[in-house]
C-alpha cells in the first residue's frame, strides 16, 4: 500500500518508525541532524498521519506492520536498513530485527515488554489522550497551545519538556492523534500481544529509555535481554516517552552510533532500572 513519508539526505538507509497515534513528524526534531550521516526515511504507518487505513477485512497484527515497512522498503529499492522506532514502532523494528530482514534496530522506548499491569497502565494514558484530543475543538487547541502550560497539559504525559515544544508542532500532534484511524485497531491487536522469540546474534540492537517516561516504565528496557542477549540499553537522561523532541543531540547520537552497529555510549550511560 501507498504509505506517507519523508526522505532525507545521503548515506546508509535509516528508516524512522513511529509511536501509536503518531505520524512521521514525531521525527522532525532529529531529521536533520541524521541526514547528513543517513538516507533517513520517516514514514507513516497504515492509519496514521496521512496514510490511509487498511482495507476492511484486513486482519491487522504486529507482524502485518513488519510486512508492510519490508514492502515499503522494497518499492523505494532499499534493501535490509537499519530501523529505529519509537513506542509502538520500536516493537516492529524489534519484529523486523527478530526476522533478521534489517542491518540493526534501535528502539526508543518500545512497545510489547510489559506485562498486562503495565500494558494497561500505557493504554489508559493514550486513550486519555486521545479522547482529549477527540473532545476539544480544533480552535480551541489552537488557542491554547500558544500557552505553554496548555502545551504541558495537552503533552506532558508523553514528553518530559512539553512547554519547550512549538504551538505548531502541538496542534499538528492533536490533529493526528484525533484523526488516526488506526488507533483503536492498535490497542485492540496490542491487548493480547507480547514480543517474544529471539533476535538473531549478527543483527546490533539498542534498546534506548528516557528516564521521565511516564507512559512505559524504563525497566521493561531490561526484558530486551530475554530476546537479544546482545541487546545495549541505553538511559536517556531527562527524556520522556517520546524522547526526540526532549533531548534532539543525545537522540541522534544514540540513532546515528545504533545505525553504525557500534556500542552506544552517551554520557554517564546506565540500564534502564
Amino acid at each position: 500500500m501507498d504509505l506517507v513519508y519523508e526522505r532525507r539526505g545521503s548515506g546508509a538507509p535509516l528508516v524512522l518508525l513511529h509511536g501509536v497515534g503518531h505520524h512521521w513528524q514525531a521525527w522532525e526534531p532529529v531529521l536533520d541532524r541524521l541526514a547528513e550521516h543517513r538516507d533517513v526515511i520517516a514514514l507513516d504507518f497504515p492509519g496514521f498521519g496521512a496514510s490511509p487505513m487498511f482495507a476492511d477485512g484486513v486482519r491487522v497484527h504486529p507482524g502485518l506492520l513488519a510486512d508492510v515497512v519490508l514492502e515499503f522498503c522494497a518499492r523505494l529499492g532499499v534493501d535490509r536498513p537499519h530501523v529505529a522506532g519509537n513506542s509502538m514502532g520500536g516493537l516492529v523494528g524489534l519484529l523486523l530485527a527478530q526476522r533478521g530482514q534489517v542491518r540493526s534496530v534501535t528502539a526508543l522506548s518500545p512497545a510489547g515488554l510489559w506485562t498486562p499491569r503495565e500494558r494497561a497502565w500505557a493504554f489508559q494514558v493514550l486513550r486519555a489522550c486521545r479522547h482529549a484530543a477527540r473532545v476539544l475543538p480544533p480552535g480551541v487547541v489552537a488557542r491554547l497551545a500558544e500557552r505553554p502550560v496548555a502545551r504541558t497539559l495537552f503533552t506532558g504525559m508523553i514528553y518530559a519538556r512539553p512547554a519547550a515544544r512549538s504551538a505548531a508542532a502541538v496542534v499538528a500532534e492533536v490533529r493526528a492523534l484525533r484523526e488516526a484511524a488506526g488507533f483503536d485497531v492498535a490497542l485492540a491487536v496490542g491487548r493480547e500481544f507480547r514480543l517474544q522469540g529471539t533476535v538473531p546474534a549478527e543483527v546490533p540492537v539498542t534498546v534506548a529509555w528516557g528516564t521521565k517516561d511516564r507512559v512505559l516504565s524504563r525497566r521493561q528496557g531490561l526484558r530486551v535481554r530475554d530476546l537479544a542477549p546482545q541487546a545495549r540499553l541505553v538511559e536517556l537522561p531527562g527524556c520522556g516517552h517520546v524522547p526526540m523532541s526532549d533531548d534532539p543531540d543525545l537522540v541522534a547520537e544514540v540513532l546515528l552510533r545504533g545505525s553504525a552497529g557500534g556500542v552506544v555510549s552517551p554520557p554517564s550511560p546506565r540500564a534502564p532500572a
